[in-house]
This record gives C-alpha cells, structure tokens and sequence, in this order.
C-alpha cells in the first residue's frame, strides 16, 4: 500500500519536529524525567565508573554543577532527584559525559538507579551508573 504524495510529506515532517523537540529538551538542559512519580532535588550523586580495559572501578561523588574526570571522560552533574514518597528506593541524576578525545558529548540525558541498562553510556571502553543521590 502506497501513501499519497501530500500524507508522505506530512508524516515525514511530523516525524521531523517530534525528534528536534527531542533533541531540544536534552541540549537544552536537564529535561523532565519521564515517569509519573513525584520527586525532590538533592545535591549530591554516587556514581560508579568502570574501566573494562584495566578492570578499575571507582566510586565518584559529584555536587550538582560538579565534574569529575575518570580516565578519558569528563563527567558531569545537571541534576540529582529522588522520589518523594521514598528517598532510598531510587534515583535520577541527568550527567553529561564527554570523551576529551571527542568534540560530542557520548551521553547526555537522565540515569536510573533502578535500571541502568535504561539509559546508558555507549562507550567501547567506560562505563559508568548512578548508585544513589542524597543532600550532603
């Protein structure tokens, strides 16, 4: 089934300005985490990197507007939240992390402790996970 000429270009510029909003909200600083649970800042994040290349993990603690360096990565801290209801059960920390080898941030956007693999680093080399966030 083909679609007429007018429906193709339509549908292809709807799709167009739904991934530029996207794209807009991350760059354009820390965007709502997408869930419905109500949350409170903290100030603090734990992070864990790993270096799978010498099998090196360190545990980072970062205030928000800090960054650390680990390796070649310069991470960091937008934003740190936790849910309201229950502070211990979860965390969201939205980090930048830029490869100084690169001119492009390798990750932009919000971590979940709870599920790491949900939103991760893609790097050959680094890993890096949010363990918890809390006010000092």
């Amino acid at each position: 089934m083909t679609l007429p000429r007018q429906l193709r270009g339509g549908l292809v510029a709807a799709l167009v300005l739904a991934a530029a909003d996207a794209v807009a909200a991350q760059s354009a600083g820390t965007a709502p985490i997408a869930n419905s649970q109500d949350t409170v800042q903290a100030g603090t994040a734990s992070l864990r990197a790993l270096d799978t290349l010498q099998g090196r993990t360190e545990d980072l603690t970062l205030r928000v507007g800090e960054t650390v360096r680990f390796g070649q990565l310069d991470i960091e801290l937008d934003a740190c939240r936790v849910p309201r209801e229950a502070p211990e059960s979860d965390a969201y920390a939205f980090l930048k992390i830029r490869d100084l080898r690169e001119a492009q941030p390798r990750f932009s956007g919000w971590m979940f402790a709870s599920s790491p693999a949900l939103s991760a680093l893609d790097h050959p080399r680094y890993d890096v996970w949010v363990l918890s966030c809390s006010n000092p």
